[in-house]
């Protein structure tokens, strides 16, 4: 399995769709998901993805600082750090907040919203991916909008029935279609992300370009797979067939960081997620991280995160969910 697959697999994203809408051209919306949007899928997630699947019809996404895109029917747009866009009919259209338009679910089934001025017809499922890992690496470096034309895909046409018979069940009351679209949003971020990083141009640095990297690509595999291996640099450069300096100097290079500094945050990472989501003891997770003691993890996790293990793991949601580690 290559590195972005191994990365991908262990941000163990959950998610879920609530809402569908049909608009009219003339419309426009000013939209973000919410907590609210996520509590009947039973939690906040830490960090949200947000998407939107266009049904029939075309939009034009706006995004502060970012050009506009319009996309139709059969594509979805999602943006990894959901952050506050508008969704519209065309362009110098007044947006209206989409939560002001929003209609109780019937049935227990799907929220809805109906809008515009009768004109072209637009209609989208929108929905929610979410983790827990603080500061998210792959998400952090992710641009604010990934664009999957999945008619372009062999899959495409299995892609768009699914939705339509999972959202029709789910409009219904059908939790097991909620699960299924759930499931299918995961995949489609997943194929976005691979072909993201498959279009970056020759010669371009960072964390992602590194995954194309057959040598540093290999090194951050070894690195997510086996956590738990007491690494060195030297070794790494072993198990990638390079000599100890050109190996730092290349990961360096690309990543930003040294090869243990970089290890040491992703494991503080998987750390902070494990006092989150189990009962393991503090010590057993210290040592799993690489530390020999739970004195050495618990300094190391305050000026990571600003709090010891124990304070996090009382109330985990409290902490800043955006932001990268301080190690």
């Amino acid at each position: 399995m290559d590195a972005l697959s191994d990365v991908l697999r262990s941000m163990r994203l959950t998610g879920g769709i609530f809402l569908e809408a049909e608009f009219t051209a003339p419309w426009a919306i000013a939209s973000r998901v919410e907590p609210e949007d996520c509590a009947p899928f039973g939690h906040v997630p830490r960090n949200i993805v947000s998407y939107h699947y266009i049904e029939e019809g075309e939009l034009r996404l706006s995004l502060e600082g970012e050009p506009d895109i319009v996309v139709g029917r059969g594509e979805i747009v999602l943006l990894p750090r959901n952050d506050p866009h508008v969704l519209a009919s065309g362009p110098d259209v007044p947006p209206t907040s989409s939560h002001d338009l929003i209609l109780p679910p019937p049935d227990g089934g799907l929220a809805r919203i109906e809008y515009g001025g009768g004109g072209a017809r637009t209609r989208i499922v929108c929905g929610f991916l979410g983790n827990e890992t603080p500061g998210d690496m792959l998400l952090s470096f992710l641009p604010p909008v990934l664009r999957l034309d999945v008619p372009s895909d062999h899959t495409g046409e299995w892609i768009q029935s699914t939705f339509r018979f999972a959202s029709a069940a789910l409009a219904g009351g059908g939790d097991r279609s909620a699960v299924v679209l759930g499931r299918l949003a995961e995949i489609l971020f997943e194929e976005a992300v691979h072909r993201y990083v498959a279009a970056l141009p020759e010669g371009e640095r960072g964390w992602l370009a590194a995954l194309r990297d057959p040598a540093i690509g290999r090194a951050l595999a070894l690195l997510h797979r086996r956590l738990d291996r007491r690494w060195t640099t030297e070794g790494l450069a072993a198990e990638v067939g390079l000599s100890r300096s050109a190996f730092a100097s290349r990961f360096t290079d690309l990543i930003g960081d040294p090869p243990m500094r970089y290890l040491g945050k992703w494991r503080m990472q998987l750390a902070a997620r494990r006092l989150s989501d189990t009962p393991d003891p503090i010590a057993r997770i210290a040592f799993d991280a690489g530390y020999e003691s739970e004195a050495a993890f618990s300094r190391a996790f305050k000026r990571a995160f600003g709090v010891p293990p124990a304070t996090w793991r009382k109330a985990p949601a409290a902490w800043p969910k955006e932001g990268s580690l301080r190690t």
